[in-house]
């Protein structure tokens, strides 16, 4: 909690499970109730891991009980047309993207990952080509030059 405001953050699959443990145990208006008290909630991973059956259904609720009442962040490396196919129904996923974009900011970033640029130099040449893995840049030098002569002040 930073500044007053409580964040609370897993992964899709975390969340989802969690849901469905708690319908289960009786206990799902409780989760929903905590999962909707957080100021901020942070959805990961959307789309890395396939959802379990009904699993987008749950996730559907909880989106909707937050609905215009708490911020979310959402994280996906799948486009919002392959939402049908993350959850395993086009329905869910459209009825899931009506809520979330009615008032939503996004932030599409392309390019490689930074996780892998760090270690670029040790991917083969052809999964670097095929994952747009580059190196990251030379570090740039800052302060005089090597030798201590300045370029403004050339010596003769």
């Amino acid at each position: 909690m930073k500044a007053g405001k409580s964040v609370y953050f897993a992964t899709l699959a975390e969340i989802i499970a969690t849901l469905a443990k708690a319908e289960r145990e009786g206990q799902w208006r409780e989760r929903i109730r905590f999962l909707s008290r957080a100021a901020l909630l942070v959805v990961d991973e959307i789309g890395y891991l396939p959802v379990t059956p009904g699993g987008g259904n749950l996730f559907f609720q909880l989106v909707n009980a937050r609905y215009e009442k708490g911020a979310m962040i959402l994280t996906s490396n799948r486009g919002f047309a392959e939402w049908g196919e993350v959850f395993g129904d086009p329905v869910v996923a459209t009825t899931l993207l009506d809520r979330l974009l009615h008032h939503a900011v996004v932030i599409q970033i392309e390019g490689s990952s930074y996780r892998l640029r760090q270690h670029a130099e040790l991917v083969p040449e052809h999964v670097r080509s095929k994952a747009l893995i580059t190196p990251p840049p030379a570090p740039r030098r800052r302060g005089r030059p090597p030798g201590g002569k300045s370029m403004d002040h050339p010596t003769g």
